[in-house]
């Protein structure tokens, strides 16, 4: 078998998964707050060690301090998923009003060339989604990082399944490796 076909395999499990997370959103919403949770605690863990390790007291000392807040977050998303949702959410929603007020300063910095207008348009779509997302909260805290996942797990697979399709196209030596 060919590694297009273990990349056309991926494309189409991932595809799979976000239709899955589209289907119960709120169900992929604990579970991206699980993982996250997870993340947290495991890079936590190794922070401590590399901190432990570290020269010096001063890299030690905030390397451990670093180490334990980390930990300290993961364990908090792992212990009230809920909680770790709504805080989750609100971090997106921020990142999106954040993120589109600097499109919006970056496109009118650009004032005059082909790409304002889309650097503004796509600033103001930014700063609708985050007003969008405080606007109805409950709601959105239910279902938003759900929805997130899925949509990049089919843009994931989608790409996956292109690349494979195109892989495939070309001659058994510029494929790189055989599985």
């Amino acid at each position: 078998m060919n590694n297009w076909v273990l990349w056309l395999i991926v494309g189409i499990v991932l595809i799979l998964g976000g239709i899955f997370a589209l289907m119960n959103p709120f169900a992929a919403s604990v579970a991206a707050e699980q993982i996250a949770g997870w993340c947290f605690v495991f890079g936590g863990i190794g922070q401590l060690v590399a901190a432990l390790r570290a020269d010096g007291w001063g890299s030690k000392i905030l390397g451990v301090l670093l180490g334990i807040a980390y930990v300290w977050l993961g364990v908090t998303l792992l212990g009230n998923p809920l909680v770790g949702i709504i805080t989750l959410t609100m971090m997106v929603a921020i990142m999106f009003m954040v993120n589109g007020v600097l499109k919006i300063v970056m496109a009118f910095g650009a004032r005059g060339s082909g790409y304002f207008w889309v650097a503004l348009l796509s600033g103001v779509l930014s700063v609708a989604l985050g007003v969008m997302v405080f606007g109805n909260f409950l709601q959105s805290s239910a279902v938003l990082l759900g929805v997130l996942l899925a949509i990049e797990l089919i843009s994931s697979g989608v790409t996956m399944v292109a690349f494979a399709l195109a892989a495939r196209k070309l001659p058994p030596e510029e494929r790189g490796l055989h599985a």
